[in-house]
């Protein structure tokens, strides 16, 4: 018999308490407790980045966490991003550029997107490689996912007026080389 741990978490913005196995993640509990298939499933050690979710505010590989771990936590999954049904600003951006090839890698991508925007709402081709740096596309639909980053970013300053950047411009030596390894 599996022993079971009671948990409770918040997630896109419901709170939700049940018993899970103390052995599963939280992609386990997404997926098959939850019903939120839209994180996908796929390397299951963190190296691809399809699993991606906010936990309290910080991107995440779902697959690396116990779900033990994010009880009393904040979870935004992909089904998320979408308020009262509407698609974001970003997920539109997605769909208008092509962005969404064979749709495996995309929530992720969405996600760490969303992350990345939260921190840095202007950013520049450099600050959107390195954010979705941990984002594996198989399509090698790098850059129309770029694209409908910096195209949701432009929307957001459209909207909200310029603003002042979040934080500095990373150093161009800490960038990853889009010719040696595509972000």
């Amino acid at each position: 018999m599996t022993a079971t741990v009671p948990i409770r978490l918040t997630v896109n913005g419901r709170l939700r308490a049940l018993p899970v196995a103390a052995h599963h993640t939280l992609l386990d509990v997404l997926r098959d407790d939850l019903g939120l298939t839209g994180t996908k499933e796929c390397c299951l050690v963190g190296e691809c980045g399809a699993c991606t979710v906010l936990l309290n505010g910080r991107s995440v590989d779902s697959c690396l966490v116990l779900a033990a771990e994010a009880d009393g936590g904040t979870v935004l999954t992909v089904e998320g991003l979408a308020a009262g049904g509407r698609l974001s600003a970003l997920q539109q951006a997605f769909l208008d550029t092509g962005a969404a090839q064979c749709g495996f890698c995309i929530p992720g991508q969405l996600v760490a997107a969303h992350a990345l925007l939260a921190i840095t709402p202007h950013p520049v081709r450099a600050e959107v490689e390195e954010g979705l740096a941990g984002n594996l596309c198989r399509c090698a639909g790098y850059e129309q996912i770029i694209e409908a980053v910096l195209r949701a970013a432009a929307g957001q300053a459209a909207e909200g007026g310029a603003g002042r950047r979040a934080h500095a411009r990373p150093d161009p030596a800490a960038t990853p080389d889009a010719e040696v390894a595509p972000q």
